[in-house]
């Protein structure tokens, strides 16, 4: 019987587990915040990003390391979902992986479920901190908008790269907290007729066992914090009318 892995560690950072492939479609376990910030339904799901359906399907990676990167649970599965398009781009110095920087691709068909897979560069690993993930998270929501996907999942796979500088449930907050934020500013700018008019749906923050508790406190605590600071923020508009 063919098997596949499935990702149990918060952000696609954890252990991972063997399943039979019947089962890679079944239910897994996922907490749905009640909060809705901004209108967007908010969960935690046990689940890797070579797995979750969506229009845009984000992980983060290191700058490349000439020496060799390292690829681990469902950070090294992904790669194999996507017949290696990411240590491809890596090896031949094309996606360097520099904090905030960018690469779009549509999977190909077959592969994974995503329509669309963006990674987002955190920069060297000795550098990697709670701002790194602040900026991933402006980025995210921006590019989500940019591209108009309703439905996004995230997974920054930094555990399965060998790294354990930032505690996840930290991490998940801080990117939580700020892709809120920017999402917010996105809003604003479309109800100002700034901006052409889009709703982001939902966002999955994809987990694994180890850290799925700590990554649901953590975020719930963010997006109590959020809700709270987005009702100060300024609402005069951006632009003078001149008048």
């Amino acid at each position: 019987m063919k098997r596949i892995f499935i990702f149990v560690g918060i952000i696609c950072a954890s252990t991972i587990t063997s399943v039979p492939a019947a089962d890679r479609a079944g239910a897994l376990k996922e907490n749905v915040f009640a909060t809705k910030p901004l209108d967007i339904t908010m969960s935690i799901k046990m689940v890797g990003p070579f797995m979750q359906a969506a229009d845009l399907q984000i992980i983060c990676l290191f700058k490349h390391k000439p020496t060799g990167d390292a690829y681990q649970g469902a950070a090294k599965e992904t790669d194999n979902e996507l017949h290696g398009i990411l240590s491809a781009l890596r090896n031949r110095g094309e996606f360097v992986g520099e904090v905030g920087e960018t690469f779009l691709f549509s999977p190909q068909e077959g592969s994974i479920p995503a329509k669309r897979f963006m990674v987002i560069g955190l920069g060297e690993q000795k550098d990697i901190s709670l701002d790194t993930l602040r900026v991933v998270g402006r980025v995210a929501a921006r590019e989500a908008v940019r591209l108009k996907a309703k439905h996004v999942a995230w997974a920054p796979v930094i555990r399965d790269e060998g790294n354990s500088t930032i505690d996840v449930g930290d991490g998940d907050r801080a990117f939580t907290e700020q892709f809120l934020m920017a999402y917010d500013t996105e809003k604003r700018l479309q109800a100002q007729d700034l901006a052409p008019k889009f709703s982001i749906e939902d966002l999955v923050i994809e987990a694994g066992p180890a850290f799925f508790d700590d990554a649901v406190k953590q975020v719930g605590a963010g997006i109590d914090s959020v809700s709270n600071d987005l009702g100060q923020r300024n609402a005069a508009p951006y632009s003078s009318t001149g008048k």
